[in-house]
């Protein structure tokens, strides 16, 4: 069944202003996502250009200051690789400049602690299961949130070390699981 047309008409910016508001509402969004939310309500895109002008001049929407929210929310509270970081700022239409000064307050220390800390919790929760498969498991769970072999390898090994796991014996430096 197809979702009813909007009764606000597509040029009328009183309408337009208030629907942007209450998307602004619920959670913070990027400009790129206003824009396509109001087109697809049907907005025209000179009233759609004019509300998110003037709404950046004033300061309610700001992809910068977004980007830098995003990036340290996901990383602290997901464990996010600065390439997965990036990614969904792109997708989420923040200028690539704007993602690289965001992505950069991420130090490559604090990357690797946060997968180390993503290793050692998801390790706890796989006792008993053979060397083999928690290698696999987690290497793959680490992948998944983006953390390349040259991270992933090295944190794994480390986690195993750490809980005297003849699986860390299993890893070599060169191997490579992306």
């Amino acid at each position: 069944m197809k979702k009813p047309r909007s009764t606000s008409k597509p040029n009328d910016p009183e309408a337009a202003r208030q629907y942007c508001l209450q998307l602004l509402s619920g959670r913070p969004r990027t400009r790129t996502e206003l824009g396509d939310s109001m087109r697809r309500k049907g907005f025209e895109e000179d009233v759609v250009s004019e509300i998110l002008e003037r709404y950046s001049e004033v300061g309610l929407i700001d992809d910068a200051v977004f980007a830098r929210a995003w990036v340290e929310s996901r990383h602290r509270s997901r464990g996010l690789s600065k390439r997965s970081l990036a990614g969904e700022l792109r997708r989420k239409g923040v200028d690539p400049e704007m993602v690289d000064a965001a992505i950069e307050q991420v130090s490559d220390d604090d990357e690797r602690e946060a997968a180390l800390e993503l290793a050692r919790r998801r390790y706890r929760s796989l006792a008993g299961q053979p060397d083999d498969a928690v290698l696999r498991k987690l290497v793959g769970m680490l992948a998944r949130k983006g953390y390349g072999s040259g991270i992933a390898i090295p944190v794994v090994k480390q986690v195993l070390a750490e809980a005297e796991s003849d699986a860390a014996e299993l890893l070599d430096e060169d191997a490579h699981f992306e």
